[in-house]
């Protein structure tokens, strides 16, 4: 039942021009990701997952929260953010959803950058070099589209078929250019003011 590390992938990208044109302010993309030993891998079946939810995902939490404070500089410069888990292919996709979608996990992120937006995920089942994609959005403003934005990077040698790859994104800047509007402007156009 023991948290079981194998490595930690930082992943950093910078945009500086789009659409042909000169951003304005570039917008800079982190991730940071562990994988970790299937802590349920060759158990068969186990119907009770919170042992080790418990056990392993306040760990995770807190060390992934960490390296993106890290590389980032400051909770308070994350605009956007996102969380995602890839189970390798003995696992189950229930099992990379444990490790990310309980508070243990994503009360470390939120709490660190000041977040009110819930973490928008992905969890899938994969091989060695699959996409690891995160999406993301404001951390206050779920509405606020120019931070509707997804990170991807793979690792060549991860997950193993008996490990899982837990992540999580950030950003600072939103998408240059932006100017599709925000999810408020549709509502009015659309006469329902309801956010």
């Amino acid at each position: 039942m023991g948290l079981e590390i194998r490595k930690v992938v930082t992943y950093m990208e910078e945009t500086l021009i789009e659409g042909g044109k000169e951003a304005g302010q570039p917008l800079k993309m982190f991730a940071a990701a562990v994988v970790l030993k299937n802590p349920w891998f060759g158990r068969g079946f186990v119907e009770d997952l919170k042992p080790e939810i418990h056990a392993i995902a306040p760990v995770l939490g807190e060390l992934l929260t960490k390296k993106i404070i890290e590389m980032v500089g400051s909770g308070a410069a994350v605009e956007a953010y996102g969380k995602a888990a890839v189970v390798g292919t003995s696992g189950e996709v229930e099992h990379a959803s444990a490790l990310i979608h309980t508070l243990r996990f994503g009360n470390h992120y939120r709490q660190a950058v000041g977040a009110k937006s819930f973490l928008s995920f992905t969890n899938v089942r994969g091989g060695p070099n699959c996409p690891v994609a995160i999406p993301m959005m404001h951390k206050d403003d779920e509405g606020m589209r120019s931070h509707y934005l997804t990170i991807q990077f793979s690792i060549n040698d991860a997950p193993a078929h008996d490990e899982i790859l837990v992540a999580l994104g950030a950003s600072v800047g939103g998408r240059p250019h932006h100017r599709i509007g925000d999810r408020y402007q549709d509502m009015k156009e659309l006469g329902n003011d309801e956010a």
